[in-house]
């Protein structure tokens, strides 16, 4: 039984993240300033990612973690309680969730998905390979999906979708700006609305 944060009257996020962290930023600015809801922790599984500098420069302290670390042991749980998180954010993290996770924190960790899912999620569905299989496919919109995570990938229930239109014109890269646009604009917005409606 994790223990959440001491302070009833702040809610402490981590974000877990892979990449360059754009998504992450966003949502640290959004709470910037907050006392009711922090970004207090990201977790990173690549030791370079850009994610770890940029966290760190807002004074959020960070994990690197390895497959043996998330997968063999359960250490992130004691990680994660002692620094009172009470709701995880995937924001472009690329493993898959372990059960125990899943578990620990039900209806309390989301993810963020570049398409309208069902169509485009699963193994390997992230980034450009999400954005060049909808070009490939002629597809009239594409956008977001914003769902709860489980043990499988893409396929926890759909909290919010935002589309946006396609040209023929638009290329791979360009699909990926109009994209990124929907996860700036909604994706730290539903994350307040899930916590402050608990």
């Amino acid at each position: 039984m994790l223990l959440r944060s001491n302070n009833f009257m702040v809610k402490n996020i981590a974000i877990f993240a892979s990449g360059t962290g754009t998504n992450a930023k966003k949502i640290i600015e959004y709470f910037s300033g907050r006392t009711d809801i922090k970004v207090n922790f990201v977790v990173s599984n690549k030791e370079a990612a850009p994610v770890l500098n940029m966290a760190q420069s807002f004074g959020i302290e960070t994990l690197i973690i390895n497959r043996a670390y998330f997968y063999k042991s359960e250490d992130i749980l004691q990680e994660l309680n002692q620094k009172g998180i009470d709701f995880i954010v995937l924001a472009g993290f690329l493993w898959l969730i372990p059960d125990y996770l899943v578990n620990a924190y039900t209806n309390q960790m989301i993810n963020i998905h570049p398409a309208l899912l069902p169509k485009y999620g699963g193994k390997g569905m992230y980034g450009m390979n999400v954005h060049r299989a909808v070009k490939l496919a002629g597809e009239k919109e594409s956008g977001i999906s914003i769902h709860y995570v489980n043990a499988k990938y893409d396929e926890g229930n759909i909290i919010f979708q935002a589309a946006c239109s396609l040209d023929e014109s638009d290329s791979p890269e360009t699909i990926a700006q109009k994209v990124r646009t929907l996860e700036h604009q909604h994706f730290a917005p539903i994350i307040e609305s899930l916590i402050t409606r608990r």
